[in-house]
């Protein structure tokens, strides 16, 4: 999903700059309504591990691989608006090690941390709505947010192609190409997404802010003890 320089025109990077320009701008304002003694340092560890994360690709079948986007994770975990910071922070580092491009930074931004977090927060959101809140419920709604982001993105990747790509490939043929490998690799994303948000919940409900306004919190459940027994003689 990263996007290399040149692969668009100068109209659509420049646009897409802008739109990532306002994005961030907006969760700049609205993140310090996320961000509290708990999350703070959550944020950054989540940053690192979505970095770390994506520096690992996973094969999905014909020669291709994917790895983790991390658009949903960062935004069940930390809040949608802190979350497309860090993956926003991510993508800026990655450019150091040849992932995405320098004029590609508002594309990838766009993709990758803007539509990514909506989509992924916003099927999250719906999920644990409509679902009672349980841990079940927490996976599942997490695997589904990230799994549908993947190709959410990949279907604005090719709209913006259709606008101005510069690569001499037919529309129907990226089209093609691009949502059917993210429908796979988004499975990979949910998967990775579901068990790393399931862990947290299960562990320590109070850090995951996808259900802070989920109705009644879930609990940890302590084993039951009994006191000592003594038999009579």
């Amino acid at each position: 999903m990263h996007v290399p320089d040149g692969f668009f025109d100068a109209p659509v990077s420049v646009g897409a700059g802008v739109v990532a320009a306002a994005g961030l701008g907006l969760c700049l304002r609205s993140a310090r309504r996320e961000l509290d003694d708990r999350t703070a340092p959550l944020a950054g560890l989540v940053a690192a591990f979505v970095f770390a994360a994506q520096m690992i690709n996973f094969p999905i079948g014909a020669g291709t691989s994917g790895h983790l986007m991390g658009g949903a994770l960062a935004a069940v975990l930390v809040g949608p608006y802190t979350g497309v910071l860090c993956i926003a922070v991510v993508l800026l580092v990655q450019i150091l090690f040849a992932d995405g491009g320098i004029t590609a930074y508002g594309i990838n931004v766009t993709l990758m941390a803007l539509v990514g977090v909506l989509v992924g927060y916003g099927v999250f959101r719906l999920v644990t709505a409509v679902l009672p809140t349980r841990r079940s419920t927490v996976t599942a709604a997490s695997f589904l947010g990230a799994a549908l982001s993947v190709p959410a993105s990949a279907l604005v990747f090719v709209g913006l192609f259709a606008i101005g790509g510069t690569a001499e490939l037919s529309l129907g043929a990226v089209a093609a190409a691009m949502v059917g490998v993210h429908l796979l690799i988004g499975l990979g994303e949910g998967l990775i997404t579901a068990v790393t948000v399931g862990g947290v919940a299960a562990v320590r409900p109070d850090l995951v802010y996808g259900l802070r306004d989920a109705g009644r919190p879930l609990e940890i459940r302590e084993p039951r003890t009994t006191g000592p027994q003594t038999s009579g003689a």
